[in-house]
């Protein structure tokens, strides 16, 4: 493998792809043995592995830069084909289901391939093929809307990440003044977001109508591979965080209160936690990446041998620029076993976060690919991935005095607390989703009542200092999860409980506590979403009773 700048990319001739995939089929459906069934699959292993790469190293580059015309245009080119290659795959799925080697691909490939499958079934199909075309093209619009919005600020043009980084001010009228440009910034695109918005839910409802089922829930489900729970049994884990979390979280805002010495607490001061200011990093992105190259050294192992392979081949973007896709994410080159690290550093605590919660879901993609039989096999759902990161974020935190000296231990603190402060809002998120699918005929401003309606329940702590436009029900739009990856949210509460369960059992053996999580990287995707929470000794957060007993070590340290 070369460097990831290095790297040359060529856009994939999809008709040769649709030819051989199309002649796997035929010789799935003809095969005489297992030998020559599986001979077939792993070929179309290997081109869909071509593919994916091709279209991962254009998806960076496009997010790097939405400005980009070049990278812009593969986009285009990839959201164009890939409806028609997924009814291929649907195609194939059928077969291998249908086929009396079914059994002998379960035994070697585990269940979860064939339900994989079966959900690619009931996905594809050519009657939403320009859906889903229409889909894309509205989560491209969103995105370079957003990455192109700036506001004046004393004089000059800033975007999101820059007021955000001046709404961590400790002076309180600076974080007014940042929070009045912040929320600007949004209305003035709002109509743009909320027409994308209205878009996606239509086109989204209308697909799942196409296809059958009762309303895109059920659809969005299966997109992500919930085959282990509905809404009904979601909302056991709902009523558990609305009944432990949610009052938790209001004593530890009034404790931030009474430490900031202010009569209300704002949302503009929700971000700041001692009047002193939040730790911040003692050194640049520089020094930031190499800090985290020693503390994966010294943390284990393999951790130093994944962090060692990122440096080798710089599979890293982390700098803010004009033009960026907002937001950090995680995602891998499967040709390679390569994990990349996407990011928006902006001198906070942030960007700390990222080199532990991004290389936690970097670190999972490359061990499992030591230890699973095709990348498909690598990754699990959400709920799960993101255990592997949030963990990640409290096994390093032996390391912040490297990070932040002296204010390490202050960082610790403020950091679980916030974990656990941030779960109300992700159940927030997810909610306000079910009820825009739910009734997706609903108008703006009945949407911005929804939401609004629901931050009392879950944030009524909630005070947006008298901004009409925030207080009208607003603040959804900034939460990029909502536009592009329907019901994407609540997954980060379901893993955070899977986190502080690691976080205890790490105080009490931290050895042993590693060979779990370890365990559960290397499993990947090859099991369901409670056969792997089983397989690491997690509870299971969607049971009754289940969040208060994962929740009593942390509420222990954070005195509640």
């Amino acid at each position: 493998m070369k460097k990831f700048a290095e790297l040359q990319y060529v856009r994939p001739d999809m008709e040769k792809i649709f030819a051989r995939v199309s002649g796997d089929i035929a010789v799935l459906k003809e095969a005489k043995n297992y030998e020559e069934f599986r001979n077939a699959y792993m070929d179309y292993v290997e081109a869909d592995t071509e593919l994916e790469t091709s279209k991962t190293v254009a998806h960076i580059r496009n997010t790097i830069n939405l400005l980009d015309e070049f990278y812009e245009a593969e986009m285009v080119y990839f959201n164009s084909q890939m409806p028609k290659y997924e009814i291929l795959k649907k195609e194939m799925g059928e077969v291998i289901v249908a086929s009396p080697f079914k059994a002998e691909m379960e035994k070697e490939f585990g269940a979860i391939l064939i339900q994989n499958m079966e959900a690619q079934k009931q996905l594809s199909d050519e009657s939403i093929v320009d859906d889903q075309v229409k889909e894309a093209e509205l989560v491209s619009r969103f995105m370079k809307t957003q990455a192109a919005a700036t506001v004046e600020f004393k004089g000059e043009q800033i975007g999101n990440y820059g007021l955000l980084k001046i709404m961590q001010s400790t002076d309180r009228a600076e974080r007014k003044e940042a929070f009045e440009a912040w929320a600007k910034l949004y209305e003035g695109i709002a109509p743009t977001l909320e027409e994308v918005y209205d878009g996606l839910v239509k086109v989204r409802a209308g697909m799942a109508k196409k296809l059958g089922f009762k309303s895109f829930i059920p659809m969005g489900y299966l997109r992500r591979r919930r085959f282990d729970y509905t809404e009904k049994e979601l909302e056991v884990f709902r009523k558990q965080v609305r009944e432990v979390v949610v009052p938790a979280a209001a004593k530890l805002y009034e404790r931030q209160k009474e430490a900031l010495g202010i009569d209300t607490l704002y949302y503009y001061d929700e971000s700041i936690a001692s009047p002193s200011g939040n730790p911040v990093p003692i050194g640049d992105k520089e020094y930031l990446v190499g800090e985290a190259q020693k503390m994966y050294r010294e943390l284990s192992k393999e951790s130093g041998e994944f962090f060692d392979f990122m440096m080798e081949y710089e599979l890293f973007d982390l700098d803010s620029k004009h033009g960026k896709r907002a937001g950090g994410y995680c995602t891998i080159l499967p040709q390679y076993h390569a994990p990349f690290i996407f990011s928006n550093f902006n001198g906070t605590d942030a960007d700390v976060n990222v080199l532990t919660h991004e290389a936690g879901h970097a670190f999972a993609g490359f061990t499992a690919a030591k230890y699973q039989k095709t990348p498909e096999l690598c990754h699990s759902t959400s709920e799960i991935n993101e255990i592997h990161s949030m963990s990640m974020e409290l096994w390093t935190y032996p390391w912040m005095e490297n990070f932040f000296g002296d204010k390490a231990e202050e960082y610790r603190k403020e950091h679980l607390a916030d974990a656990l402060m941030k779960i109300p809002y992700m159940l927030c998120v997810d909610e306000y989703q079910h009820k825009v699918f739910e009734n997706p005929e609903m108008t703006t401003m009945e949407r911005r009542a929804v939401w609004s309606g629901l931050e009392k329940i879950y944030m009524p702590w909630r005070n947006y200092a008298g901004n009409e436009f925030l207080e009208s029900g607003a603040f959804w739009i900034k939460q990029q999860h909502i536009f592009l990856y329907p019901f994407y949210y609540v997954d980060y509460a379901m893993a955070q409980m899977g986190a502080f369960e690691f976080y205890t059992k790490m105080k009490e053996d931290r050895k042993a506590a590693w060979a779990d999580y370890y365990k559960l990287c290397a499993a990947g995707g090859s099991m369901g979403y409670f056969d792997l929470l089983k397989y690491s000794g997690l509870h299971k957060v969607l049971e009754d009773g289940s969040v208060k007993i994962i929740l009593k070590g942390v509420f222990e340290e954070l005195g509640l």
